[in-house]
């Protein structure tokens, strides 16, 4: 069986695969809602809790312990590539088929989901899950406004911000924000930067940088023409099954 990744690779498997260890938390959790449990994931991969307790851990995202991954003898991985390091992914391709993800926009995850589900075997659940989170997006974006623009930081010295071009980027159109950053990926900006674009709302993100109630009274401080809120990182960033809590957390708050 061939499969095609989101980077245009293709893979080839003899049968379903059993073995499968992920190196996305994100990925890793929506095999855990499709039914399967990977051999071994990251540190980071800490949805659901209680797998997340006994799993085999297999370093982090971009530190990945690739000795380890060879011995357990997976007939299957999946990464990322913006979340793992191209060396250690090109290295993993001798141990086993690599299947990688390449995720920017709502589209993408979804394809992505579709494209996981097939590979393992779990075609209806994923086509299920897909087509509740399409669902889900077409409402929100049907009735969504762009009532505040905003500025949304995922690094603190530098500051980082979500750029065009990001998932990230892609969510806040549909959930009431208009990102003035327009520069791709995750440009630096300047304290000059964020007063001259003026926010309504800077956004300070948990993770991967973990910002904190102390930071948002700092910047406030800061930029006093604007507010300043925490942003739950594992909505807004973690594509996969996640996206329907997301999608429920931002129906909440239009309806509130």
């Amino acid at each position: 069986m061939r499969f095609t990744d989101q980077l245009g690779d293709t893979i080839e498997l003899a049968t379903i695969p059993r073995r499968i260890i992920s190196l996305v938390p994100s990925q890793t959790e929506l095999l855990y809602d499709l039914g399967l449990s990977p051999i071994a994931q990251t540190i980071f991969c800490i949805h659901p809790t209680a797998s997340f307790k006994t799993a085999e851990k297999i370093g982090g995202t971009k530190k990945l312990a690739v000795s380890k991954i060879r011995e357990l003898k997976p007939d299957l991985i999946i990464g990322n590539k913006e979340e793992n390091v191209r060396e250690q992914i090109d290295e993993l391709r001798s141990v086993a088929p690599v299947w990688m993800s390449d995720v920017n926009t709502i589209e993408d995850a979804i394809d992505m989901i579709q494209k996981v589900g097939e590979l393992v075997g779990k075609t209806d659940e994923a086509t299920a899950l897909a087509s509740r989170i399409q669902d889900g997006f077409n409402r929100l974006l049907s009735t969504s406004t762009f009532a505040r623009s905003c500025v949304y930081l995922i690094w603190e010295e530098p500051l980082m911000a979500v750029g065009t071009r990001t998932y990230i980027h892609d969510v806040l159109r549909y959930s009431g924000y208009q990102n003035l950053v327009q520069e791709e990926r995750y440009p630096v900006i300047t304290d000059d930067d964020i007063k001259a674009l003026n926010p309504d709302v800077i956004l300070l993100s948990t993770e991967p940088f973990p910002f904190k109630e102390k930071h948002v009274q700092a910047f406030a401080k800061r930029f006093p023409s604007s507010r300043v809120e925490l942003i739950d990182a594992e909505l807004y960033s973690w594509y996969g099954s996640r996206m329907l809590k997301l999608i429920k957390h931002l129906t909440k708050n239009s309806t509130t």
